[in-house]
């Protein structure tokens, strides 16, 4: 097995913890979130934790995709936090990607940065309507979210579970995970739009998004509001229409 890594400078003098780590990655660690997909690990290094995922072995097709045509989901995950960094927008500090192939597939990939502890991440706000000051989140988010298409960042993921938020006494900050599925460029109207799609779950919610929108835009809130509203009804209605055929694919399965 052929082994691919890349160290970030600020951990080089740490490079055989990080070598240990991946190397006894499944008897080491200690498991954290949801390992439904990805495995996820954290390691310490003295005092400060280390957040380690193990992506799965892609199908058969994707082996020969990334060994020979893409880059990996580690290697643009660590590619995409220093961009990110480079252009003042909060995510955890990368710390390294190691990747395993064969002469030719490739196998497994694993991106490591530091554990970044925050007190809610955005999911919370699409369940808890009464959380403390939640439209004042909401809108600082928003006005997040307009900066990063202003720095031509379309961060593909934009969903629930993927912004970590720091309260700091009402000065928000937010800092964005999951990072393998990005695109940089100017974002044109519809885009910008389309990127909230799959953030609310209420109207009111998408309500407050585009007047804040509308605001940092300079676009009429009407014109906001009305597509932003049809891009979430879409993406709900595919969305519950994909978890009822799964239901029943599931359900033919058993029977």
């Amino acid at each position: 097995m052929n082994k691919i890594k890349k160290i970030h400078e600020n951990y080089i003098s740490n490079i055989e913890f990080v070598d240990d780590c991946i190397e006894n990655f499944d008897t080491k660690g200690e498991d954290f979130g949801n390992q439904k997909r990805n495995a996820l690990k954290l390691f310490y290094l003295d005092d400060k934790a280390i957040n380690i995922k193990s992506f799965k072995v892609p199908n058969i097709i994707n082996q020969i995709v990334y060994k020979f045509f893409r880059k990996s989901k580690a290697q643009r995950s660590f590619e995409y936090a220093n961009k990110l960094l480079e252009l003042k927008i909060g995510t955890p500090q990368p710390v390294a990607y190691y990747e395993f192939t064969t002469f030719l597939l490739f196998k497994k990939s694993y991106y490591i940065s530091e554990q970044l502890d925050s007190e809610l991440t955005y999911r919370e706000l699409t369940k808890d309507f009464d959380y403390p000051n939640h439209e004042a989140i909401l809108r600082a988010f928003t006005r997040f979210t307009f900066e990063l298409h202003e720095k031509e960042i379309c961060f593909l993921d934009h969903s629930p579970g993927n912004t970590l938020i720091k309260l700091n006494n009402g000065d928000y900050k937010f800092y964005l995970v999951d990072l393998n599925r990005m695109k940089f460029g100017v974002l044109d109207f519809n885009t910008r739009i389309k990127n909230f799609s799959r953030l609310a779950t209420k109207k009111s919610m998408v309500e407050v998004m585009s007047d804040e929108y509308a605001k940092c835009s300079g676009e009429n809130y009407s014109k906001v509001f009305n597509l932003m509203w049809k891009e979430t009804e879409d993406f709900q209605y595919k969305f519950y229409r994909k978890k009822r055929l799964k239901k029943k694919l599931k359900f033919w399965k058993t029977n």
